[in-house]
């Protein structure tokens, strides 16, 4: 809420991905409400990682204030001055700001399909992705970060974000050809994934499938647009049997799957038994079980590591029929 004087000058900071212009409307339907007010409306978005949210509000990459005011611009140079260097602080128009945020995003899912397709070209030509990916990422102009492969992007900002990027492309008549491509292209592969699994347990009546991983990536719970459950959705509806387990995201993944699925208290649980076992999200704790232990704990062999976590060598010497994407 916005005071009158005497209560003085505020700074309105949208912290929240919106569309861009929605400062300005915000601004200009305050200001006909509250004509007597001294305010300003900054754009301030938020780069927090789920899973990394204090550390990178404490130690940001950058931090981007999108305002037309020098007051405000001031203020809030002095207030992030006192913890974070100024050379991390870019100031812009407030529409800047709300462009540099879904155009953020936007390369990040572009970014993801790429190594997910480059991963899948590795396996057709017998290239190892691992090194592949190490050797584009040396590339300054590159980078090493989200030149992993996996089953697919997912989460609540990437798909959330590229579609309203691709929408605003639309609305302005601009040709974003490239978003729209990643966004297929992330659709297509999860699904791929899914076929991957299916075409090896072909022969196998109802298998049971071993899921490790619920959530769209380590170190969070979120199961929102997560490829590890449209990969399980897509695994029932082939009449698989699924055990599941995740560290953190059994409950969140209840409102998804709700009883379609059996849920595991253990790693070691889910692989009893099992037909196949699939890797669906990064926990370093998977990437610590013992290899034997699958062997021993399974009926089938068959090991899917859509995350390669695990040591490919030592699981062909255990006679596991192991799969990894791009590998």
């Amino acid at each position: 809420m916005v005071y009158p004087p005497p209560y003085g000058y505020t700074i309105i900071a949208v912290k929240s991905t919106v569309p861009v212009g929605t400062c300005d409307l915000l601004e200009k339907c305050l200001r006909e409400s509250h004509q007597q007010a001294h305010f300003d409306v900054v754009s301030l978005p938020e780069f927090f990682r789920e899973g990394f949210t204090l550390k990178d509000f404490f130690e940001p990459s950058r931090v981007i204030i999108g305002t037309n005011s020098a007051r405000a611009q001031e203020a809030l140079r002095q207030l992030y001055g006192a913890f974070i260097p100024e050379q991390k602080l870019l100031f812009t128009t407030r529409t800047s700001s709300e462009m540099i945020k879904y155009a953020a995003n936007s390369f990040l899912a572009m970014k993801l399909s790429f190594i997910n397709q480059i991963a899948n070209l590795c396996e057709k030509v017998d290239a190892d992705i691992l090194e592949v990916a190490k050797g584009i990422g040396m590339d300054p102009r590159i980078g090493e970060q989200f030149l992993t492969p996996g089953p697919g992007y997912g989460g609540s900002c990437l798909p959330k974000d590229t579609l309203a990027f691709s929408l605003l492309g639309r609305k302005y008549n601009a040709n974003l050809d490239l978003i729209d491509a990643s966004i297929q292209a992330n659709t297509m592969h999860t699904k791929a994934m899914s076929d991957k699994i299916l075409k090896e347990l072909v022969n196998i009546q109802k298998p049971i499938i071993a899921i490790l991983g619920l959530a769209f990536k380590g170190g969070t719970d979120d199961c929102r647009q997560s490829p590890a459950i449209e990969i399980v959705k897509n695994l029932l509806k082939s009449g698989a049997r699924i055990r599941a387990f995740d560290p953190k995201a059994m409950d969140s993944a209840k409102e998804f799957l709700a009883q379609r699925v059996e849920y595991a208290s253990s790693a070691q649980e889910a692989l009893q038994g099992a037909d196949a076992v699939a890797i669906l999200t990064e926990w370093q704790e998977f990437s610590a079980l013992s290899l034997e232990s699958f062997k021993t704990l399974m009926k089938g062999s068959f090991v899917f590591d859509l995350r390669n976590m695990l040591d490919k060598k030592r699981a062909l010497e255990l006679g596991l029929q192991y799969q990894g994407i791009g590998r």
